[in-house]
């Protein structure tokens, strides 16, 4: 690219970065002027209804109840963007502007925390999928262990809403779409609420959160596998890749398997790897090439069971896996590093 045309695409990334930042401005003046008075109305649908917070209350009472709602923010944020650490930035965003508000005038401190997390969340999503046009190779969204559930319901519901497939789904919908899904299925906002949040007609927006559902269904698993039969034909399938096993790998990798994984450009990855013969040859050629270092191991994994590979004690691969309940239909894999390293320093690397 010559000197010239390089200038031109900074100055039209600047153009592009200041653009973002007016609108960002412009949108959270909006949801101050705009939505203050839906908050209550949220906040009144939310399952767990927050505890009231005293007038008068001091910046340690804030504090606690920023700190006490912050997993919850975290998880909507996370579901937004599929991406912790963007995550993370949002709820760092809605901590200063928490500090900045007129608390005592909230009827419902959580609903107004839970609105603005979602807002600010959109707001990043309409950046962050622009730079996603232009990842290199095939972007998954960033894994994450989870505990877990302590009973079936919590099980089905959080394989539901944390799936990486699920995620991925979300990304195939325009801001808007996804804004009226979450706030429609989410905070179950009347469709009123929702035409004046992202500025359509009513008959638009159940339009837009029809079609988000039928996507959505694309993201559930082929076949309803109960928990403890997903476990152990993943054990299964770890004990033969670390004992190099191939007729095995072979055996648990139904014949229409898919890989599908994100290396970031940063290590090599397959996009898109069709077939169990394939996708056995390749997790037996990586098995053998390195025999005794490769370690797998099976953790809970956005709300599912999955495997973690280890390659001389670095974490490889986190892999989210789908069955059928006798083989292996579909797999995930995130190898880039960036996605990576959270995982990698729980497990103490």
């Amino acid at each position: 690219m010559s000197a010239h045309l390089a200038a031109g695409a900074d100055a039209r990334g600047d153009a592009s970065g200041a653009q973002l930042a007016q609108e960002r401005d412009a949108l959270w003046r909006g949801v101050v002027a705009q939505y203050g008075g839906l908050v209550t109305a949220f906040s009144r649908r939310l399952s767990q209804p927050a505890r009231p917070e005293r007038q008068g209350g001091t910046m340690d009472d804030a504090t606690l109840t920023f700190n006490r709602l912050r997993p919850r923010l975290q998880g909507i944020a996370y579901r937004m963007l599929g991406s912790l650490a963007e995550a993370e930035e949002v709820v760092q965003d809605v901590w200063l502007r928490w500090n900045e508000a007129a608390r005592d005038a909230l009827d419902n401190p959580e609903g107004w925390l839970v609105t603005v997390t979602t807002r600010l969340a959109i707001d990043r999503y309409r950046a962050v999928k622009v730079q996603r046009e232009h990842y290199v190779g095939q972007w998954l969204p960033e894994p994450h262990l989870t505990d877990s559930p302590s009973s079936p319901e919590q099980i089905l519901e959080r394989a539901d809403e944390l799936s990486l497939a699920f995620l991925m789904v979300l990304e195939r919908l325009s801001p808007e779409a996804r804004a009226a899904f979450v706030m429609r299925e989410v905070f179950d906002a009347d469709y009123a609420d929702v035409a004046r949040m992202i500025d359509k007609s009513e008959a638009a927006c159940r339009q837009l959160v029809s079609r988000a559902k039928t996507q959505l269904k694309e993201a559930r698993p082929r076949y309803e596998v109960a928990p403890a039969t997903h476990e152990r034909l993943l054990r299964r399938f770890a004990d033969a890749i670390t004992g190099q096993d191939f007729s095995v790998i072979r055996e648990l990798l139904a014949d229409d398997a898919e890989l599908i994984g994100d290396g970031g450009g940063k290590v090599p990855a397959f996009a898109h790897l069709e077939g169990g013969q394939r996708i056995a040859q390749l997790f037996y050629a990586t098995a053998l090439r390195h025999r005794d270092a490769v370690r797998v191991e099976l953790v809970r994994m956005n709300g599912q069971w999955g495997l973690l590979r280890f390659v001389d004690g670095v974490l490889d691969s986190a892999q989210a896996i789908e069955t059928d309940g006798e083989r292996v239909v579909r797999i995930h894999s995130q190898r880039n590093p960036d996605k990576l390293a959270r995982i990698a320093k729980s497990r103490g690397h």
